[in-house]
């Protein structure tokens, strides 16, 4: 990625076929999707990459099992496609993960669920229920070919395999359980990773940057003004296509010339809440667990980072979009569901971290809660030619993507199909293959292999460099100060909250490791090192930090959470 002041030079004051604004899942794939058809691409985030829902998913690449509840079929039949295809683009980033529906004590199991997970199979497999001729029009509708990765068909397994799967079970002394598979990732690596392959594709990328206008000439958008953070500056760059891809906010993003509100959507937030615990307090093993939690809901129990990471809440929310908090009531319901199902007795004092994300759901007037509305993407264009998608998720976020940029395409009357269902995301590398310098241990190289891929070799070339930078940020995690450095020279990181937020995910993986500004010294050192913050600035940036864990309610276990 260009260094921020690379970019602003590329950016400000030019002019792109093609101006995403918003730098989350959907703005990177719509950068990559019209940078690989040839399109001049700028993409403009206000804040951070992923600041926003894409940093505080549920870390799943899924169908959405619950879906079937609603019977939403075609937007489960989409995921369990997309899934599939990623993890071929990026087995190193997205992988399957057993997910276990146990049947405990005298309970049998739930066989509404079992035939649910039969359509669940059925929709995982790409030749299932289609006619001959949509078959063979397969390649044109981009689906997964017969050779990709599919999950086996759910099955039942007996108490011994389940309790090899998943030991936090062990006191609840389960009879068997349903075994299926989906898929976890990194969803801000995997937004990072996106990008950088739009940039090699030519897209030009830029945080720290506010849209602030969306320029009309004739009653047609020609651009967008946008505050650029350091400076303060007001910058323009002209577009001969502007797409607002800003999740939540995305009916905030309004052409001077909007004629009727049916032209942008009406978001309706939803907040997510999720927990991270010790694994040693909550050992889920290899295997994630469905958790019950009252009035037909579920959330779920996975290991990921080696946490525990237990979610999510589903809840209508008109708080702060920009910040949102964990709630007090959130976290006791996703405690009380944890405790009831696994008989442990664990509480706010037990986690390690916490986040809270907004869902761009889409308004439709429907007074149902937005556990109930649908996750379907929509895309809206107003009479100056702005084009917003918004809504959907995390795993469908090339579709959202492809939409967006196709209808550009129809617009100019172009031929330039969609590539990016055959565009690697990143190059896998075998931690074996890594070459780490002394002070690198295993488990620090597995875990850049996963995160960065091929790329892990320029974390370890800078500690290689510099010794101090093979320390990790966290005493007994593997997450390394050379990290930081990268992120700040390749990744446009800014500050000490984009390292332990977004470019590791240290602030909700060890949140009480990190409550002081002494612990994050080092890691504003190495970020200085890079930035030219003098040692006063370094102080400031790391108390910063401990305001930002504060705003973000990233460590419950501090103190109290708020009730709103």
């Amino acid at each position: 990625m260009l260094t921020r002041a690379r970019a602003i030079e590329e950016i400000a004051g030019k002019h792109f076929e093609v101006v995403v604004i918003g730098g989350g899942i959907t703005g990177a794939g719509v950068a990559l999707d019209a940078a690989s058809r040839g399109y001049s691409v700028a993409l403009l985030e206000r804040g951070d990459y992923a600041l926003g829902a894409s940093s505080r998913s549920s870390k799943m690449v899924h169908g959405g099992l619950r879906y079937l509840q609603n019977f939403d079929l075609g937007l489960v039949r989409e995921a369990l496609l997309e899934r599939q295809l990623m993890v071929r683009l990026a087995p190193h980033l997205v992988y399957p993960t057993p997910f276990l529906v146990a049947a405990l004590g005298e309970e049998r199991r739930d066989r509404k669920l079992g035939l649910g997970l039969n359509m669940y199979d059925v929709m995982a497999t790409t030749r299932a229920g289609r006619s001959r001729r949509e078959r063979r029009s397969s390649r044109e509708r981009e689906e997964p070919d017969e050779t990709s990765w599919s999950p086996d068909r759910h099955r039942t397994i007996d108490r011994d395999e389940v309790l090899e799967l998943a030991p936090a079970l062990a006191a609840r002394e389960p009879n068997d359980a349903y075994l299926f598979y989906d898929c976890q990732t990194d969803d801000v690596r995997l937004v990072l990773t996106i990008l950088g392959e739009a940039e090699r594709f030519g897209a030009v990328t830029l945080n720290g940057a506010e849209v602030t206008e969306v320029i009309s000439r004739d009653g047609k958008a020609t651009g967008v003004a946008f505050v650029e953070a350091d400076s303060g500056e007001r910058m323009e760059v002209a577009a001969d296509h502007v797409v607002n891809a800003t999740g939540v906010f995305a009916d905030q993003i309004r052409p001077g010339e909007l004629l009727g509100e049916e032209d942008v959507p009406r978001i309706a937030p939803s907040r997510g809440t999720h927990l991270l615990i010790d694994a040693a307090d909550l050992p889920m093993g290899k295997a994630a667990c469905i958790v019950p939690a009252g009035e037909g809901r579920m959330i779920f129990s996975l290991p990921w980072y080696g946490r525990t990471l237990v979610g999510t809440t589903d809840n209508d929310f008109d708080g702060d979009t920009t910040h949102p908090r964990p709630a007090a009531d959130d976290i006791a319901y996703l405690l009380e569901a944890v405790n009831d199902f696994f008989g442990t007795a664990l509480s706010d004092s037990d986690l390690v971290g916490a986040y809270a994300g907004v869902r761009p759901l889409i308004s439709t007037g429907d007074p149902r809660k937005s556990v109930d509305i649908s996750r379907k993407a929509e895309l809206y264009e107003t009479s100056s030619g702005m084009l917003t998608i918004t809504g959907g998720k995390l795993t469908t976020w090339r579709r959202m993507a492809k939409q967006t940029v196709d209808r550009i395409v129809e617009r100019e009357g172009r031929e330039a199909p969609c590539h990016t269902h055959e565009i690697p995301l990143g190059m896998e590398a075998r931690p074996g293959d890594l070459e780490a310098p002394d002070g690198v241990g295993e488990e620090a190289t597995r875990q850049l292999a996963f995160r960065y891929g091929h790329a892990a070799r320029k974390v370890l070339e800078i500690a290689r460099a510099d010794p101090k930078l093979a320390h990790p940020i966290v005493p007994g995690r593997p997450d390394l100060l050379a990290e930081a450095v990268l992120a700040a020279r390749l990744e446009q990181a800014r500050c000490v909250a984009d390292v332990l937020l977004r470019r590791t995910r240290l602030g909700i993986l060890a949140a009480p490791e990190l409550r002081t500004a002494k612990a994050v010294r080092p890691l504003a050192d190495a970020l200085g090192s890079e930035l030219g913050w003098s040692r006063r600035q370094r102080s400031r940036e790391a108390e910063a930090w401990l305001e930002a864990a504060a705003e973000e309610g990233v460590d419950p276990a501090a103190a109290p959470a708020r009730a709103g």
